[in-house]
């Protein structure tokens, strides 16, 4: 492999493998409120308004906020406008005490907050505006503006000064400025980097120096903390809980099957719950970096893997998720557990000393059962979806290493893994438009 093909694939990694506090929708909306109140602190805004894409409040509607016990973004605002810290991204709440959250809930019960929906075709949109004085006559205000990654930060101004501005076309009537030339780094996707799972495999499982990938571990450190908790504790559905109880094992069993759907599954119900522990996040997704890390963990501590081997494979179960996901969108009406349990069979297969060809077998054969899954929005319920996402990675990965594979004969699957991954991505991001747009209408007028 050449130094540049390890070059990008090394910055992908880190690009999309990194910290989240709480569920990243909201807090993509928390960032950006932190970054608009952040222009004139310590004074509070008398009024905030913010508007999002139809994906963004789909997934940030019915989901628990850390530490408040209450779900959506009404709060979410409030306590970035209170305790908000733009500097720790996608953590901006991490320092929240228990006064915080008590003067949130006053500001936001006061009706200060107003959220509505922007006027945007873009999947991934958060605009902030912040307004100081009287409601009538405001003395100052600030805008900060999220675009197309949840910590993308591509707009902020104070008053009639612009301090920032790389918003790109499809934003709202106001972003301004569209359509003109920017630094192209900054908006590279996914599909720039040119990924294929050969590349992936060679990277992860023998080209990759140990010292660059070993961060992986912290995110089995995290995410496995948050399943510990989800496990301790009635978090959620208590998904996780209830599949790890004695009393139900002559339903589940004990061994790789269950304890890969009990871990992730646990690990989901606290999160979603309003769970202070942060996750480490897959593009953009704490649930998706959660299912594309524990099975990996789960099958690694059955098997005895050794710690090089379980850093290989987490490494091998990230890219591939990342991979897939380019082909989605950040924000998609495809449910992201798909595309993570997918990831986490490649890494399944790879620990029990699966070929390349077995792990390409294991991606077919994910597409091939769990693509029609839906996201109707980030709830409790979430955890649900990745157990069941979880138990098709297994047998799957199963079914791979006694080399049996869905054939191109079968439905949107082709004999290349490739053209697979791409009918799947269409299917997810253009396909399904129509079924993202009545999940929404159903969700609001409920």
């Amino acid at each position: 492999m050449d130094k540049q093909t390890y070059s990008d694939i090394l910055e992908l990694l880190h690009r999309e493998v990194k910290p989240a506090l709480g569920c990243t929708e909201p807090i993509a909306v928390a960032l950006a409120v932190a970054r608009a109140c952040s222009l004139f602190r310590p004074e509070k805004p008398s009024r905030i308004n913010v508007q999002v894409s139809a994906n963004i409040l789909k997934n940030a509607m019915g989901v628990g906020i850390p530490g408040t016990g209450m779900v959506g973004l009404n709060i979410a605002v409030a306590l970035a406008m209170e305790c908000g810290n733009p500097d720790y991204g996608l953590e901006v709440l991490k320092d929240l005490t228990p006064e915080d959250v008590e003067k949130a809930k006053a500001y936001a019960s006061e009706g200060r907050v107003k959220i509505s929906l922007a006027n945007t075709s873009k999947k991934l949109y958060i605009e902030a505006e912040c307004l100081y004085g009287p409601a009538d006559a405001p003395v100052h205000r600030s805008r900060a503006v999220i675009q197309d990654d949840h910590d993308a930060v591509v707009y902020v101004s104070r008053d009639e000064e612009v301090l920032l501005d790389n918003l790109t076309a499809g934003a709202s009537a106001e972003g301004g400025n569209e359509g003109q030339d920017h630094d192209a780094a900054a908006h590279k996707t996914t599909l720039d980097y040119h990924l294929n799972m050969r590349k992936i495999f060679d990277f992860a499982t023998k080209e990759a120096r140990l010292e660059d990938i070993s961060f992986l571990l912290d995110a089995a450190r995290m995410n496995k903390a948050l399943a510990e908790e989800g496990l301790a504790r009635p978090y959620g559905l208590q998904v996780g809980r209830t599949i790890q109880d004695n009393i139900h094992r002559n339903v589940f069993g004990k061994g790789l099957l269950t304890h890969c759907m009990a871990m992730t599954a646990a690990a989901s119900d606290a999160r979603m719950a309003g769970c202070t522990l942060p996750a480490m996040s897959n593009s953009g997704s704490g649930n998706q970096g959660i299912t594309v890390t524990m099975p990996v963990v789960a099958a690694a501590e059955q098997f005895g893997s050794s710690e090089e081997q379980l850093i290989r494979a987490l490494t091998l179960s990230h890219l591939t998720a990342i991979h897939i996901k380019g082909y989605l969108g950040k924000l998609s009406a495809l449910c992201g557990c798909v595309v993570a349990s997918t990831g986490s069979a490649c890494g399944i297969v790879w620990l029990s000393g699966g070929s390349f060809e077995q792990v390409c077998s294991a991606v077919k054969n994910m597409i091939g059962n769990i693509t029609g899954m839906v996201c109707d929005g980030a709830k409790v319920g979430c955890a649900l979806k990745v157990a069941s996402g979880v138990s098709s990675a297994v047998q799957s990965a199963v079914l791979a290493l006694d080399d049996h594979c869905v054939t191109g004969n079968d439905g949107i699957i082709e004999d290349d893994v490739e053209k697979s991954i791409r009918n799947l991505g269409t299917i997810g991001s253009k396909g399904m438009q129509v079924t993202d747009e009545m999940i929404l209408n159903i969700m609001v007028c409920k």
